[in-house]
């Protein structure tokens, strides 16, 4: 079965690899068009943290220029090989198995993609990771409409610190009625 044409082909293979792992999210499609527009526009190393079954890396490739760099780092050994398996033939991207950590020698990135919510909570680090004008993509918030933001009954503390933090330019992006992403440009 083919894709179809507004989903690039190593994307299909990762979303395929998701349902036979039985993932019940991937990275979104508008997310990762959101992705592949920002790749086309970095160069140097551009970064996800949490690969899952490759789907943010493949949208990521599908926009990259040909001299950028990808690599994801992903904690399941048997995942990454996996996903590894699907780059096999792409040049400019790296599945390493291990914890994101695994990764920060690999810094600074122009661009970086992190989906995974306890990684997100250091901001610090993370920001350490980006070269000036580089771009963290933070994927998977609610949206909301208070200030600050309220989910749940509390306040979303990792999505105000981020929106606040005077070393980004940052802005949240609502994806659909119940998903948004922030968008922090390293000044």
């Amino acid at each position: 079965m083919s894709a179809p044409a507004e989903i690039p082909d190593l994307v299909a293979r990762s979303l395929d690899l998701a349902r036979q792992r039985g993932f019940i999210t991937s990275t979104r499609h508008e997310t990762g068009r959101l992705l592949a527009a920002l790749a086309a526009s970095r160069a140097g190393t551009l970064a996800e943290l949490g690969t899952g079954t490759g789907v943010g890396s493949a949208w990521l490739s599908s926009g990259a220029r040909k001299e950028a760099r990808i690599v994801s780092a992903e904690l399941d050994p048997s995942l990454a090989g996996d996903v590894q398996q699907i780059f096999a033939d792409v040049d400019n991207v790296e599945i390493v198995a291990g914890d994101w950590s695994a990764l920060e020698e690999r810094a600074p990135f122009s661009l970086l993609f992190v989906d995974v919510r306890e990684v997100m909570e250091q901001i610090d680090v993370l920001a350490n990771l980006l070269e000036p004008g580089g771009i963290a993509v933070l994927d998977d918030f609610v949206p909301s409409v208070h200030w600050p933001p309220i989910v749940d009954g509390q306040v979303d503390v990792v999505r105000e610190q981020w929106l606040t933090d005077e070393r980004f330019a940052a802005v949240e992006l609502l994806i659909d009625e119940g998903a948004s992403l922030v968008i922090a440009t390293r000044r």
